[in-house]
């Protein structure tokens, strides 16, 4: 069932000199050993280190470390370089350090339904999602006036399957270089092999089931038709294969026989904006580490 929204405040350490580790590489002994005597060395103090290992023995290990060193900002490079050579060459992992300081700079797509956008404007403008909304791009204007009052640039380039190409290349041109996330809040227009491949960040989507059950169009009227008892939401990653990117959160809320497809809607778009809300928090908190077509998040 649907939850209370996750509190932001979780970590009460300020951001300040706070980085974040995430690392990933074949399961092997001495991986704990290694990062905290690095980071030790370093004159960092670790304030948390989350890890799992997919299998007992021969398996993916994957960690996510928390630590607090003074003059982070200025030492960061260094550090990674150092990090890379000392360390993660001679594990072969593959690995990312950020400053929890820095917030994500974020790009929202969006269509005409609004309540996925509002909500993660709402969220952001209340401190609840720690991002830079830099812009809301949109292929109708309809949602201008409701975007406006966030003080967020709202930009309209028409998207049709006609005109896809010369749509992505206008929204290339805003989105590359300049944003670290994209999130699809709705957006209706499928996007293209070339576009990923060029937009040079993650993009994760919010999906109105709990996939892979009734993708394609009029889900709810098709689960009323089927007679369903939950009603779901999936936020993934994207991916070329359309809907079967790493899932990062997922929920549902229980009906029955009395709702109508109205009631069904108005059900999902409130798991949709939990469920969106939860993947972009987690995403901008670097929780979230992708391996295959999975992903764990800490």
């Amino acid at each position: 069932m649907a939850e209370e929204y996750p509190s932001a405040g979780r970590a009460t350490l300020p951001a300040k000199d706070v980085g974040r580790l995430l690392l990933r590489c074949a399961d092997r002994p001495g991986l704990v050993a290694a990062v905290s005597t690095f980071l030790a060395e370093s004159g960092a103090n670790i304030v948390s280190l989350d890890q799992h290992s997919t299998e007992q023995t021969g398996g993916t290990f994957i960690q996510r470390t928390i630590f607090h060193l003074p003059g982070l900002t200025a030492a960061r490079d260094d550090l990674e370089r150092a990090f890379r050579d000392r360390v993660a060459d001679r594990f072969d992992m593959d690995f990312r350090l950020t400053e929890a300081s820095k917030p994500k700079r974020v790009a929202i797509m969006a269509s005409k339904e609004d309540h996925c956008l509002l909500d993660l404007l709402w969220r952001n403008r209340r401190g609840e999602l720690d991002m830079s909304v830099l812009m809301v791009i949109s292929n109708h204007p309809d949602l201008a006036d409701q975007v406006r009052p966030f003080g967020v640039p709202f930009l309209h380039v028409p998207a049709t399957k006609e005109i896809r190409a010369e749509a992505e290349r206008r929204q290339l041109d805003l989105l590359r270089g300049n944003v670290d996330l994209v999130v699809l809040a709705r957006y209706m227009q499928i996007i293209s092999p070339q576009f990923l491949s060029e937009v040079g960040c993650p993009m994760i989507n919010i999906h109105h089931s709990f996939l892979p059950a009734f993708i394609g169009a009029a889900p709810y009227r098709r689960a009323k038709e089927r007679g369903v008892k939950l009603v779901g939401a999936t936020a993934h990653y994207v991916t070329e294969e359309l809907d079967d990117g790493p899932i990062i959160e997922q929920d549902v809320v229980r009906v029955d026989h009395r709702h109508t497809v109205e009631d069904l809607r108005r059900l999902g778009a409130d798991v949709e904006r939990l469920v969106l809300s939860r993947a972009v928090l987690w995403h901008c908190e670097d929780r979230v580490i992708r391996y295959g077509n999975q992903t764990v998040v800490f």
